[in-house]
């Protein structure tokens, strides 16, 4: 009997996507110039990303393998994955079989002429993404471990995808990315219908649907080979090399990658258009593209380049980029006059209104201490019964550290001490640990050597004396802010500081890999304005929506905050917890209000949380209230204005 053939289902065609002509653009420049450094695609979920990476693969030339032509591939690098699994590793079978010391290849050399997709990159290990980024730039990957050198070729069109509701990658990081899109769903009812019925065709008969598209992608498919064949051949001018050169230096960029970045991008799009030569056009569109995300070096910092930005730094640019060679024998122009006699002095003409030059003012003006500047002017205090915004958020300051008690087992991050695979080793164990504690293994071994009859020049080792090494990291916590917004708070303009003590809290969890929570404290209850969330853009964007005003229910405040660790601890129960509550003490609203605000705190302490009160009480009188609250909580307690890392002669542990 005669048995069909499955035909394998063909993907979804490249061409067949409607917009998201960014995204297209840079993997198409990305496929000609893989020295670009990869596309790092920033979106909110059901936006195609990965439908398009997958189709991008499919018109990459074919690869000569050994004396095989195969088409080039897509290779997926999931969350999870090892170092080893990555790079590669010493060929174990190899070795128990042969005895012989070989390198087993990992994804990368997979990847090699294709794809190497990775989704939620942002959730990758911050060591593994600094190995694919160093092979997308460098072109090849060196190994040197387990006893192995080797290298080998990895040329491959990087492309990582990300929720940034998820969580937002470190900036540093940010930078190693040599593009950048951002993709949203249009909200353009054609387009919308146009995507909704593309995608019930390819379902319905996804042979007949591809083969509509066979040609739009071949024709791709022959540009890019023709973009990669003339790409040499492109001339990037200097008045062209001065212009990118102006354009980042106007954009602040930091280092030098982004004016490679953009020359290596605008060369490869001269060599798109099947252009020898790089134009002003061309160097456009690599800024679009290669600029935004450096220009983001904290989540305070609104993502992408404005466009009258960009066409002001453009225009600027022409200037410079017009602007003739110095010749070496002109005089610097910065140089003093040798005619003047004190070059130093100030032109006497140029004086304020006393003749003086405004130099008093100026004095005056600078005269002010880092505590003046973070004191609060305190107004009369009103009743705080009408809601109003937070206002303007105060000065922002480096935070000092904060870390929860102990050691966890949670995720990789920068806040709290944990065991971890890739910490420094801190005892040996029994137990298998994360590699081969080579101390106390030879200790164990020592204090059997007598009884094992050792000889001279022989050191008799059994498997009973290997030992682990447990070694110790840093995790990162969810961090619950309670943020008191009562009237009492925003009576005294004290909200400003508070509120810039959050922000720079914020950062720091940011930068330390943390989840936060943010729960508002006001009115009649407590409300849970963000949920956990490793996005603290997104919890920067609640903060200023916050209104304030009205009572200050801290024991709901408490109780909330006890409800989200708790249900957290379900769904995540290695990380571990850390509430901040932000509150003058002033607890009230309902019947004994101090009264319940120490039982609900005194429940947190109770269930092993840990806390830091951070007291925002200010002027002369000091009713130590946040003080009382914190020997409830059974944590650490801290003045508003010894929060900042500047303030303290060393880092102080807070919650311990």
């Amino acid at each position: 009997m005669q048995q069909d053939i499955e035909v394998p289902q063909p993907g979804y065609p490249f061409t067949a996507i409607v917009g998201q002509d960014q995204l297209r653009l840079s993997l198409i420049l990305c496929a000609v110039h893989p020295g670009i450094g990869g596309v790092l695609v920033r979106g909110e979920k059901g936006t195609a990303k990965s439908t398009v990476v997958r189709a991008l693969a499919a018109l990459l030339p074919a690869v000569e393998d050994a004396g095989v032509t195969r088409a080039a591939r897509l290779v997926e690098l999931p969350v999870g994955a090892t170092e080893d699994r990555v790079v590669g590793s010493l060929d174990l079978e190899k070795v128990l079989r042969d005895g012989e010391r070989a390198f087993q290849p990992g994804l990368l050399a997979a990847a090699h002429r294709g794809v190497l997709y990775v989704d939620e990159v942002n959730l990758l290990h911050d060591h593994l993404v600094d190995v694919l980024l160093d092979a997308a730039a460098m072109g090849r990957v060196h190994i040197e471990r387990d006893g192995v050198s080797h290298s080998h070729p990895a040329q491959f069109v990087l492309v990582g995808t990300m929720n940034p509701e998820e969580g937002e990658l470190r900036p540093q990081l940010l930078d190693r990315f040599g593009l950048a899109v951002d993709v949203r769903a249009s909200r353009d009812v054609d387009v919308r219908m146009d995507v909704v019925r593309r995608r019930l065709n390819y379902e319905r008969d996804p042979h007949a649907f591809a083969e509509g598209y066979a040609n739009d992608d071949a024709d791709i498919a022959r540009r890019i080979l023709e973009a990669r064949d003339v790409l040499d051949g492109v001339v990037l001018d200097d008045i062209e090399l001065r212009r990118i050169a102006a354009l980042c230096a106007s954009f602040d960029v930091d280092g030098m990658r982004g004016d490679l970045v953009v020359a290596r991008t605008a060369s490869a799009h001269a060599a798109w258009r099947g252009s020898k030569t790089v134009e002003e056009s061309d160097v456009r569109v690599a800024a679009e593209l290669a600029l935004p995300h450096r220009r983001r070096r904290d989540p305070f910092d609104e993502p992408g380049i404005n466009e009258k930005a960009l066409d002001d730094a453009m225009r600027d640019a022409a200037e410079q980029a017009e602007r003739p060679d110095p010749d070496p024998t002109d005089p610097d122009p910065t140089d003093p006059d040798p005619t003047d006699p004190d070059p130093t002095d100030p032109d006497p003409t140029d004086s304020g209104p006393d003749g003086d030059g405004g130099g008093a003012q100026a004095d005056a003006d600078s005269s002010g201490s880092e505590e003046d500047d973070q004191q609060v002017p305190e107004k009369p205090a009103g009743n705080g019964s009408h809601d109003r915004d937070a206002g303007t958020p105060g000065s922002q300051f480096r935070a000092r550290l904060m870390e929860v008690p102990g050691v966890g087992e949670g995720a990789p991050g920068r806040r709290s001490r944990s065991r971890s695979a890739q910490g420094r080793a801190v005892r040996a164990t029994i137990e298998r640990g994360s590699g081969l504690h080579l101390i106390g293994t030879l200790f164990a071994a020592a204090e059997q050597q007598v009884a094992r009859g050792r000889t001279a020049g022989r050191f008799r080792l059994e498997p009973a004396d290997l030992r682990g090494a447990q070694r110790e990291g840093r995790e990162g916590n969810l961090i619950v802010f309670v943020v008191d917004a009562s009237g009492s708070m925003s009576a005294r303009d004290r909200l400003s500081a508070v509120t810039g003590a959050v922000l720079s809290l914020l950062r720091d969890a940011y930068q330390r890999r943390d989840k936060v929570a943010v729960i508002t404290v006001r009115g009649r209850d407590a409300e849970l304005v963000l949920p956990p969330t490793s996005s603290v853009d997104v919890a920067v964007t609640r903060l200023h929506r916050m209104k304030t005003g009205g009572k200050s229910p801290l024991a709901q405040g408490f109780l909330k905050a006890r409800e989200v660790v708790l249900r957290e601890k379900v769904r995540d129960p290695l990380r571990r917890a850390l509430v901040v509550a932000l509150t003058d003490g002033r607890a009230t609203g309902g019947v004994d209000p101090v009264g319940r605000s120490r039982i609900a705190a005194s429940r947190i302490a109770s269930d092993g949380i840990a806390s830091v009160v951070v007291d925002c009480e200010s002027g002369m009188v000091r009713l130590g209230l946040a003080a009382d609250f914190a020997r409830h909580l059974g944590g650490g307690y801290v003045r508003l204005g010894d929060l900042s890392a500047e303030r303290v002669a060393d880092i102080v542990r807070a919650a311990a």
